[in-house]
């Protein structure tokens, strides 16, 4: 493990004023903000050290997985959930999901369905400062200071990750198979708070799709190529080894589907 936390390194600013609670808990800071009676919350990811990708001997690894050493020298905010439907709903007017529930997860929407959702809430509330999480930050915030498969260790099961559990990772047992998304703070979160980074639904991530780097990397930029854009975390459509932390998919920004959901965080 590299990255351990001993201290708390507040932002610059804490609490800001777009926030309509704070506090700070076993996991860390965290801020809020309330939009039409509907929260969401934000939980602090430090600066840190972190190795991205996965050793050549995690099993049932892909070749785009390249392991490399991650430096992020500014923290940043980034959601303790999914979008929920409710947010959804409040600032966009309509509910896309396939599942409905208010305390879903959003699917069914693209990635340039996020940006215009973001786009909105910018344009309400500028301060907020919303974007989708770079694949590091996302990455980094999943593992929450682990270098196993998953942030809980080596191996997963329903009660932890909505996915497949017919479809087990490493010889897994077989687990529940619930064929839909749940409500986003069902299962367990990880060690900082932030819950479903694996499974329930897929998440898109700010960066197009590209090759890693093969040397250290200081807060690594968007690749900046055209075609596909990141996606993270697994769903409850995917196999076990499709959930992993290091695990990435890329799909044309326009396509969406009933396990393709989005996580804020803040620029």
């Amino acid at each position: 493990m590299i990255n351990i936390r001993k201290h708390t390194i507040f932002p610059e600013e804490f609490p800001e004023a777009w926030a309509s609670d704070w506090g700070e808990d076993e996991f860390g800071l965290w801020m809020a903000f309330t939009y039409k009676g509907v929260r969401q919350a934000f939980r602090w990811c430090e600066p840190g050290v972190f190795l991205m990708g996965s050793p050549e001997n995690e099993p049932e690894r892909n070749s785009d997985e390249l392991q490399h050493k991650v430096t992020l020298t500014k923290g940043f905010w980034i959601a303790d959930t999914p979008v929920m439907q409710a947010l959804w709903q409040v600032v966009m007017g309509e509910n896309p999901s396939k599942f409905k529930g208010d305390e879903r997860p959003v699917e069914m929407v693209s990635w340039h369905e996020t940006q215009q959702f973001i786009d909105k809430m910018n344009g309400l509330k500028a301060e907020l400062k919303l974007c989708l999480p770079s694949e590091a930050q996302w990455e980094y915030a999943c593992r929450a200071g682990t270098t196993t498969p998953f942030s809980w260790g080596d191996q997963i099961d329903s009660k932890l990750v909505n996915f497949d559990g017919n479809y087990p990772y490493n010889d897994g047992s077989n687990s529940e198979y619930r064929e839909q998304t749940v409500n986003v703070k069902e299962l367990p979160c990880n060690d900082w708070g932030l819950y479903q980074m694996h499974g329930n639904v897929w998440e898109w991530c700010q960066d197009w799709h590209g090759d890693y780097p093969s040397r250290p990397v200081t807060n690594p930029q968007d690749p900046g190529t055209v075609g596909k854009r990141v996606l993270r975390g697994g769903s409850w459509f995917a196999d076990g080894r499709y959930c992993r932390s290091a695990y990435r998919i890329g799909l044309v920004p326009s396509l969406r589907y009933a396990y393709t959901g989005f996580r804020l965080a803040r620029g």
